[in-house]
């Protein structure tokens, strides 16, 4: 019977160790998520365009006809 708690304790306690691990893990990757979304830029409509016209190669022959 003595065998039996003990054997209880140590499942528990083993339990709690990788949850404790998995929350720890788990707050890490949220922080650094948090801080990769506060470094980002706002992109106005405008500047979206833009990224899109020198995706395709528009943007470049604009610039071309207009000089």
């Amino acid at each position: 019977m003595t065998d039996d708690v003990a054997n209880e304790r140590n499942a528990k306690s083993a339990r709690h160790e990788r949850l404790k691990s998995a929350l720890r893990d788990n707050l890490k990757r949220r922080k650094s998520q948090a801080r990769g979304r506060a470094g980002m830029a706002i992109v106005t409509p405008d500047d979206d365009a833009e990224a899109r016209d020198d995706a395709s190669g528009r943007a470049a022959h604009r610039r071309e006809d207009d000089t």
